[in-house]
């Protein structure tokens, strides 16, 4: 009888052999034994069974043929037709042949019913490449850790082992970095055949598992975690880096190390199970366990090259995942650290923002906005946006973003703050090139001042559920060099909501700006119907609702989004003199807020804050030249502003005990909720702040 090399059961059309947990080897039907080769034919030899030198008349004894076998032969110049069944020398019937032929397929497959030695899954070489092929295409579909784990689990259980553990390092070294401290290796996942399909006895010790895949019975009698010991026998297996059987000499006293004292007894005894370190780029970073139950045929020596190929493919592919997710988490921590954390508690205006990167896998881009905080309870609103989105895109975009907070705190013009902006990008090289757009809200006025350097114009949407595309002269993007900019001042009602956003929101391959613009405002008239017209919509559902405008296909790019709803504050609650420098200015400041608190009935601050004005007023009039701003608002807390011509800001200090002087703004800082000073293109101004209960 003449051996055959097993094969696949027939899969399903597109289906993976090794994708398939059930997915079993079996050994086809015998065939019938063809004649002797005629008379002038060159005789093929049998191909031998494991650990068996090759027998019988006309058998070679080339390399080629102990290496490769008849299956991997070249044809002859006696066979014309390569492709033409090749003629086998007859062979007298081994032992145990007739038993073979009469046992059915499921025998043939899990090896009951077969004497001691007979062929089982993967005993050809063939079997085995097409094993490792399929296994390792499952393992190289994983992106992420847990990805290849579980695909090296599935790819091997049932096909090549019964159950298998995986142990990683813990934590995991990423790239170069040396880790210090001793090697840990904690049990990251195990897998075996579930328990519908368990039933020849084998592993009868292991409980039956939970629905989790993961299978929590095998962890359960394992230990979670082992510390590698210099010098111990875990630590020697694992430097070898080649699997062993478990029966060798070094696995016997590695195994308990690993396992936990006790639970060696786990493991199979003879060659039913194989130890394969998990070796990355540089260093080892875990082992894998493949066991069989007893009365399946043990693991043969070509199983362990199988082992290694699955441990090699396995371990590189969770290197560059390691490597992968620590790019990937520097990449997010760069774009989260450049976008604001949480945008200010501003006086008189709303604020809600959203940011969309261009794809999962690309997290960073040159998309940015901002609320910046101004002196006068006004706020700057920005947003950027830089050509492309990559680390090179996000690096300038922070560059640009902190210029455009150090400008904002001088209390520049938007049109000054965009040719600074022009400036800087330049600075930086010749093909940095950017948009942006930097407004200005004043709540008392309730007016807005906005300038524009080639971005996307902004849209107003109306208390009563009007939305229209305001009128801001384009520019030229920033970057360009040589361009001025023009700012407008246009009114903003209380009520209303200006959305500020990045081209990405309307343009992409399915329609052009513009399109997207008016889409954009047709959205927002179309949300804003739904409150009726003396309500106006969320601020937070709103941008929910502008980001649903996104159809398949519409995310070419990033997306900033930031949204104010100007409150205002109501002229009966603003407070505005103008003192002169003079000794007497303190006492008139002081008579001042008291009338105004008793008209607002906050009398029982009138105290504390005719302290701390005095003492404000006491410091400005001492080197002003021109007339001193008093100012107090009146929100959610009561705010005082003063303000003169001298640009040298003001520095908290420790007086001594004998200094006359001093410890005015030691009152301010003990006494105030908060305050500040921020200086101006005219001087600056002081402010603090009071809590109105």
């Amino acid at each position: 009888m003449t051996e055959h090399p097993t094969s696949y059961e027939r899969p399903q059309p597109g289906a993976d052999p090794a994708q398939t947990r059930g997915a079993l080897l079996r050994s086809p039907q015998p065939q019938a034994q063809t004649p002797p080769h005629p008379v002038g034919a060159t005789a093929l030899p049998a191909q031998a069974r494991a650990g068996e030198p090759p027998s019988g008349p006309g058998t070679s004894t080339s390399k080629e043929h102990s290496v490769n076998g008849p299956e991997h032969a070249q044809p002859t110049s006696a066979e014309p037709d390569p492709h033409r069944p090749r003629p086998t020398e007859a062979i007298p019937p081994q032992p145990g042949a007739e038993q073979e032929r009469a046992a059915g397929p499921q025998e043939r497959r899990s090896g009951r019913g077969l004497p001691p030695g007979r062929p089982m899954p993967m005993r050809r070489d063939g079997d085995r490449l097409r094993f490792v092929g399929a296994a390792t295409r499952r393992i190289a579909r994983g992106m992420d850790l847990d990805e290849i784990v579980m695909g090296l689990c599935r790819a091997t259980v049932p096909t090549f082992s019964d159950a298998i553990l995986v142990y990683l390092r813990d934590p995991l070294p990423v790239g170069d970095e040396r880790p210090t401290g001793p090697v840990v290796l904690r049990l990251r996942r195990t897998d075996r055949i579930p328990e519908e399909r368990d039933t020849e006895g084998g592993f009868p010790q292991l409980p039956v598992p939970e629905p989790d895949p993961a299978d929590v019975g095998l962890a359960a009698l394992t230990a979670e975690l082992c510390e590698v010991r210099p010098g111990g026998a875990l630590n020697e297996v694992l430097r070898g880096v080649r699997p062993v059987f478990a029966d060798s000499p070094a696995a016997r006293s590695a195994l308990p190390e690993l396992l936990g004292e006790g639970n060696e007894s786990l493991v199979p005894g003879a060659q039913h199970a194989i130890l394969a370190p998990l070796r990355g780029r540089r260093r080892v970073i875990g082992a894998a366990l493949f066991l069989r139950r007893p009365e399946r045929l043990a693991f043969e020596t070509d199983d362990l090259l199988v082992a290694a190929q699955l441990a090699t493919h396995s371990a590189l592919g969770i290197d560059k995942a390691v490597l992968y997710g620590r790019e990937a988490y520097i990449a997010d921590e760069l774009q989260r650290t450049m976008l604001p954390e949480h945008l200010p508690s501003a006086t008189g205006v709303r604020l809600a923002s959203r940011y969309l990167p261009a794809a999962e896998t690309a997290r960073v881009g040159g998309d940015w906005y901002d609320a910046i905080p101004l002196p006068g309870s006004r706020v700057a609103l920005v947003v950027g946006d830089v050509m492309g989105h990559s680390m090179t895109s996000a690096a300038i975009m922070g560059q640009l973003r902190t210029t455009a907070q150090t400008l904002a705190g001088l209390d520049l013009p938007p049109q000054e703050v965009l040719h600074h902006l022009d400036e800087q990008a330049q600075r930086l090289g010749s093909d940095r090139m950017a948009t942006c757009l930097y407004a200005v809200y004043d709540p008392v006025s309730h007016r807005i001042t906005i300038a524009n350097a080639g971005h996307p114009p902004p849209v107003l949407l109306h208390l009563g559920g009007r939305a229209e595309v305001l009128r801001v002269p384009p520019g030229a993007p920033i970057g360009v060099g040589g361009v001025d900019f023009e700012a407008v001042e246009l009114d903003a009602p209380a009520g209303a909501t200006l959305l500020l956003y990045t081209d990405g929101l309307v343009e992409s391959r399915l329609r052009d700006v513009w399109t997207g613009i008016e889409q954009l405002r047709e959205k927002l008239a179309a949300t804003a119907q739904l409150t009726g017209p003396d309500h106006p919509p969320p601020l937070e559902a709103l941008c929910d609702e502008v980001l649903d405008m996104l159809g398949p296909g519409d995310r070419d790019d990033d997306i900033a989004l930031l949204a104010a709803r100007f409150d205002g504050i109501a002229p009966s609650d603003v407070a505005y003199w103008f003192l002169e420098p003079e000794d007497a200015a303190p006492g008139r400041a002081r008579r001042l807020a008291r009338r105004a608190l008793a008209r607002w009935g906050l009398e029982e601050l009138s105290d504390s804050v005719e302290l701390l004005v005095s003492e404000v007023v006491t410091n400005a009039v001492r080197y002003a030249s021109r007339p001193v701003t008093l100012r107090l608002l009146r929100t959610d807390v009561l705010r005082c502003e003063v303000g003169d011509d001298v640009p040298q800001l003001p520095r908290l200090r420790q007086a001594r005990a004998t200094d006359e002087g001093g410890r005015g703004l030691y009152l301010v800082n003990r006494l105030a909720r908060r305050w500040g000073a921020t200086r101006l293109s005219t001087g600056k101004v002081v402010w603090f702040e009071l809590n109105r209960t």
